[in-house]
């Protein structure tokens, strides 16, 4: 493996100081240890996390939603490992690898021995079947297609080769094969087995075993008795030291909270600031500050719509937002305000964004909207042509509070909001159908090609949900996808950056710090500053 070379065609090495700096500061631990005593990792005992989001199914190939992969990384796994302390990558179920010297042929060497929960063997060929059925236009695949769109061919020509085969150097692909995600090993004898419910049966390598789901409370999941293939930041070699993990979701906070406080949770994940203050001085909890890899909360542009076709429509709507007030408001300040769509931590963050994005400007909104021919009635709504500027925005609970503090002030621009709240996989859903004209939304992603797959023309069928469709931005997004070198690659998402802001195609808002909150009954969790928070060494003190 030729580590410089692989590092410079990926132009990581930028990435990983940047990402790297973006965290460290804000990985925390508060509270003390005083109150128990820890020994040796012991063995039993489950593990209870609270989580705010089900996933709408469990196969990754099918899902574009967040919460699916904060729950394929306990059952999932991935060729390459990602060290939380130097950001290099690392060996995991592929031993080695090596590229070509146009940086478009990748040679994995795949590990022995790894076994699917079902038993059957992992090894090259099954995982060429599980990138396969991802590009299979037949499956319907979401992220997982859009992150293997630049592969021409998978093969493996024996079971420990796998080749992949890129139309030309693709700076994202180890990001993507490091992460128990979307391109995670499945069984397919599985989805034979199980057809259109794998979804609610999968069935992959991890550390955890998948047992059941009931639907709008939990996943369950007990111990690979078989797992012998840590990644190589883990301590423990062997199986899971408890016998069980179980994923509630619940979705309103003050729920949640109580559930920690009595016990019937272990751990609550992405709280707010003013949801963990009781916990800074409990001997009994530790509090693990994050930050997100993207941002909290944006508003996303329905161009279908004719009114949103309107630039001066979608500048008005960037102009009215007072987002220092909003972020105050909504998240207590515990947070970033936005102008873009790279969050800070992202590589490619263009560091003078805030001198040319949208500032908070009343007049200037109002003016907007003037020129585009809305004009105050009675009522204080704007009217044109007899149709009044009112626009159906959804929300999920999450955002709950910002969706009501954006619709108070977009009333002050004479723009009637009307809230829609869905849980998010419905959201998602309704928003793919084209039936909305503003939807609040937000993403993660550990680098910024996260943009092709929410802006590129090519994406109108995917996360593209908002109908983004320009000649010079997919040009730009293409770039910032096969440039090998680094300042090339970031120019080309400063110049994203810049032409997103002048088409008002989103309303960005914030980034928030996320809280999470863990007993300490249970010891051994790793924070890592792309995946969060990690269980794999856990075990529970009792």
């Amino acid at each position: 493996m030729r580590k410089n070379q692989v590092l410079n065609i990926l132009a990581m090495g930028l990435f990983i100081i940047l990402l790297l700096a973006g965290c460290s500061d804000s990985e925390n631990n508060t509270g003390t240890s005083d109150a128990v005593e820890v020994g040796e990792p012991k063995t039993g005992g489950t593990i209870t996390i609270a989580m705010s989001e089900e996933p709408d199914t469990l196969d990754l190939h099918k899902t574009g939603m967040l919460a699916a992969t904060n729950v394929s990384a306990n059952f999932g796994g991935a060729l390459l490992s990602q060290n939380p302390e130097t950001m290099e990558f690392e060996p995991n179920l592929a031993e080695s690898w090596d590229v070509s010297e146009d940086g478009t042929t990748w040679t994995f060497k795949i590990r022995s021995g790894v076994t699917h929960h079902d038993g059957t063997p992992f090894n090259a060929k099954t995982y060429e079947a599980t990138l396969k059925r991802a590009l299979d236009p037949a499956t319907n695949a979401l992220t997982a297609k859009t992150q293997l769109a630049e592969v021409e061919s998978v093969s493996a020509p024996d079971e420990s080769t796998l080749v992949i085969k890129t139309k030309q150097p693709f700076a994202p692909l180890l990001q993507y094969l490091s992460t128990p995600a979307y391109l995670l090993p499945m069984s397919m004898d599985a989805i034979e087995k199980h057809g259109d419910q794998y979804g609610r049966n999968p069935v992959s390598v991890g550390p955890w075993k998948f047992e059941s789901w009931v639907s709008g409370q939990e996943v369950t999941f007990v111990k690979n008795e078989d797992y012998n293939w840590k990644e190589p930041f883990f301590t423990n070699d062997g199986p899971p030291k408890p016998d069980k993990l179980v994923l509630k979701f619940i979705t309103d906070t003050q729920t949640k909270l109580a559930a920690l406080d009595s016990g019937t949770v272990d751990a609550a994940l992405a709280l707010q600031a003013k949801d963990v203050e009781k916990y800074e001085n409990n001997p009994n909890f530790e509090i693990v500050e994050t930050v997100r890899t993207g941002p909290s909360a944006f508003i996303m542009t329905n161009l279908r719509r004719p009114i949103l076709q309107d630039i001066h429509v979608r500048r008005a709507l960037n102009l009215g937002v007072d987002k220092e007030n909003l972020l105050q408001a909504a998240i207590q300040g515990a947070g970033v305000v936005d102008y873009g769509p790279l969050p800070t931590s992202l590589f490619g963050y263009d560091e003078n964004i805030e001198s040319y994005g949208y500032k908070y400007d009343l007049e200037k909104a109002k003016a907007e909207l003037e020129e585009a021919g809305w004009k105050l009635n009675g009522k204080g709504i704007r009217e044109k042509d007899g149709e009044t500027l009112t626009l159906e925005m959804l929300s999920s609970p999450s955002w709950g509070t910002a969706a009501e503090i954006l619709q108070a002030m977009y009333k002050e621009l004479g723009i009637d909001i009307k809230i829609t709240t869905l849980e998010v996989a419905v959201l998602i859903e309704t928003a793919a159908k084209g039936d909305y004209d503003l939807t609040m939304l937000g993403y993660a992603s550990h680098d910024p090609d996260i943009l092709y797959m929410l802006m590129h023309s090519g994406q109108k069928e995917a996360l593209n949900l908002g109908h983004i469709d320009n000649k010079q931005l997919d040009e730009l997004l293409e770039l910032g996808r096969s440039a090998v070198v680094p300042e090339e690659r970031k120019n080309a998402y400063i110049e994203i950056q810049k032409l997103a802001v002048e088409e008002a195609w989103w309303v960005p808002l914030y980034t928030a710090k996320e809280y999470n909150v863990i007993s300490k009954r249970v010891q051994g969790i790793t924070v890592h500053p792309i995946r969060g928070i990690l269980f794999n060494d856990a075990w529970v003190n009792e």
